[in-house]
């Protein structure tokens, strides 16, 4: 259910009952234009050998790369301590896949990439599924570091990443079971209970983070 919720969300698939509405109008009706809007950080991120500055602006000719816009993406997805640590800096080679980074690191450059065009809406696909508990922690800090700045929609099993949402749209078996806040879901929800204490695996829980404008 959630991978079907997010490629409508992203436009790559149009719902069979229904519209998907932005300020009462239908995506569909200028998709393209839609996906501007958007930014997309993947369970699996795929690095180039190639320099850590382009791999962030990637796809973007060298000499059209904004390095004010790498800067603030780098500050906003906590990169800067990577940064750091590399001789070369920005210049630095990731190596086939990025085996130089960690795999938080490698989830890093992939929110500073998503950063790098300015988009309006961040969509987090099961962003910390294959990372280790501590290394979970470092792209969650990352994460929450851009609430108020970006609406963001996270897609998680985690509860740690979606406890402090504005909205969690919770799913099972693909079908929305319940929305509201934490706290109030923990209330008045038997299901999210059970998931929240008890470890019942949903189909997913999808969770909203309103940006700050």
């Amino acid at each position: 259910g959630k991978s079907t919720l997010i490629d409508i969300v992203l436009g790559l698939l149009e719902p069979t009952a229904g519209v998907l509405s932005v300020d009462g109008r239908d995506i569909r009706s200028n998709v393209g234009a839609w996906q501007k809007h958007l930014g997309y950080v993947p369970q699996r991120i795929y690095l180039v050998d190639d320099t850590l500055r382009r791999n962030i602006a990637f796809g973007v000719e060298d000499a059209a790369t904004d390095d004010r816009r790498i800067r603030e993406a780098v500050a906003k997805s906590n990169l800067g301590p990577v940064i750091e640590v590399l001789p070369e800096g920005l210049d630095a080679r990731l190596g086939e896949g990025g085996s130089r980074l960690s795999g938080g690191q490698r989830q890093r450059v992939a929110i500073a990439r998503a950063l790098y065009r300015d988009p309006d809406v961040l969509i987090f696909d099961e962003a910390t599924a294959a990372l280790d508990r501590e290394t979970e922690t470092e792209v969650t800090a990352a994460i929450d570091r851009l609430k108020g700045q970006k609406t963001l929609i996270i897609v998680s099993h985690k509860l740690d990443l979606v406890r402090n949402c504005d909205k969690i749209v919770f799913m099972k078996e693909g079908r929305i079971i319940d929305v509201g806040r934490f706290d109030d879901l923990i209330a008045g929800s038997a299901p999210f209970r059970r998931f929240a204490h008890v470890g019942e695996t949903p189909s997913a829980t999808v969770a909203g983070r309103d940006g700050g404008e």
